[in-house]
């Protein structure tokens, strides 16, 4: 019997994509991105595909916070022909400053948590920087629906080691049985929880092709309302 949900918190609950476009945006204008030749567009598709292959090798361990926040935004400058003396490198320091501030959730993530929440106990398990995973639970007004938040930079392994949810078992006192986690990414949250001999449900709001392995996928968080 279910009785503890474990969440992911960035392209699952908070939309980092639909959050990143809006900085990205902002700054495009701050810096002045259109006199360097630089399309708003071209520009957003790159970061985002470089963004995301660095947060997979950051969820192997493969590479450190700061190699990725060195990385992601010098590469995207770089791949679209811009000199590296005329790299921003204030760039990323605005980027993450501005970024957690942005509230937008997944649809119905709101109107799902509230009810889950006086169902089950409800925690996050996320491979986010401490400092900018606080700050969007806290602007985005998440922090009354989880009982605790598991961050991997306090527990010093990221998903899909097993150890970060030993620690999150263990902080909730839940057993495994009584446990499920959902999550968006099939290698840090499916194949960890697992792999770690937890239930899970993949969120495929992208309508990826669901490997054979997954056994459980929802595309939109308010098919949850149909599974507990």
């Amino acid at each position: 019997m279910t009785k503890h949900i474990f969440f992911d918190l960035d392209h699952t609950i908070w939309d980092f994509d639909r959050n990143a476009q809006e900085t990205l945006l902002e700054l495009y204008e701050v810096y002045q991105l259109k006199k360097l030749g630089l399309h708003s567009a071209e520009f957003i598709e790159k970061y985002t595909a470089n963004n995301h292959r660095l947060w997979q090798q950051y969820h192997l361990g493969e590479i450190t916070k700061e190699h990725l926040r060195q990385e992601r935004f010098r590469k995207t400058f770089l791949e679209l022909g811009i000199k590296p003396e005329h790299v921003p490198h204030q760039f990323e320091d605005d980027y993450v400053r501005i970024s957690p501030t942005k509230t937008n959730l997944f649809a119905g993530a709101e109107k799902v948590l509230a009810y889950l929440q006086k169902r089950y106990q409800l925690h996050i398990i996320s491979n986010g920087f401490k400092e900018t995973t606080l700050t969007k639970m806290h602007l985005s007004g998440l922090n009354p629906y989880f009982t605790n938040v598991i961050i991997s930079e306090d527990v010093g392994v990221n998903k899909p080691n097993r150890l970060i949810f030993e620690h999150a078992l263990a902080k909730a006192s839940a057993t495994k049985e009584e446990s499920i986690m959902i999550g968006d990414s099939l290698e840090a949250d499916i194949r960890g929880a697992q792999e770690f001999g937890l239930k899970a449900i993949f969120f495929n709001p992208l309508n990826a092709e669901k490997p054979e392995d997954v056994e459980w996928q929802i595309f939109h968080l308010e098919e949850l309302l149909n599974h507990f």
